[in-house]
């Protein structure tokens, strides 16, 4: 950040007065700018048993496989992004089941909560920030090709729950990086 929202003038970046972290102060209005995480809200759609991802049609991890998910809007709770997201990404309108998991993902200032959904009608489709969307039986979930971290962790939670039957929630904190893209190969889109 280098300016004020508020009133244009150049933010300094220190610890203000009664505080205890660094943020960006203007000196000319006094305003604080409080930057805080952005919250992914999401959902793992099942249908007969099968779990649907999309491959992205956008930077990060373009071609990449996920759970249909994105930033949550002003608004809006939690649930609603999710059933949004999932609509807006693989066109499948779903009935969410439960909170899943929360994942803290501080290296990037982020949260990502997904719920559990069942899709309504079997029906889904390709929106504007997905290459493809696909129904996977969950011993064909391409481990090597999913976008990141916490897509992997959730579904290696879900795999593990279907196995024992319960679905508790699980909260964890992710500090694995994100590689590169220039580290990983982008799957080829079919």
């Amino acid at each position: 950040m280098n300016y004020c929202s508020h009133c244009g003038n150049p933010v300094a970046h220190r610890i203000p007065a009664g505080d205890n972290r660094p943020r960006y102060i203007c000196d000319h209005c006094d305003t604080i700018h409080y930057q805080n995480p952005k919250i992914v809200a999401g959902t793992v759609p099942i249908w007969n048993n099968q779990v649907l991802l999309c491959r992205r049609a956008i930077e990060p991890r373009k071609g990449y496989w996920t759970l249909p998910a994105g930033f949550m809007e002003n608004s809006e709770t939690t649930l609603e992004a999710a059933v949004r997201e999932t609509l807006e990404e693989a066109l499948a309108p779903v009935e969410v089941d439960g909170i899943y998991t929360i994942l803290h993902v501080p290296h990037i200032d982020q949260v990502h909560i997904f719920y559990r959904a069942t899709m309504i009608n079997g029906e889904f489709g390709v929106g504007e920030e997905s290459l493809e969307s696909r129904l996977f039986d969950l011993d064909e979930i391409p481990w090597a090709e999913l976008a990141f971290p916490t897509i992997r962790d959730t579904l290696e939670l879900f795999v593990a729950d279907i196995e024992s039957g319960t679905f508790p929630v699980h909260v964890d904190d992710i500090r694995r990086k994100i590689p590169h893209q220039s580290d990983v190969s982008p799957a080829t889109p079919s």
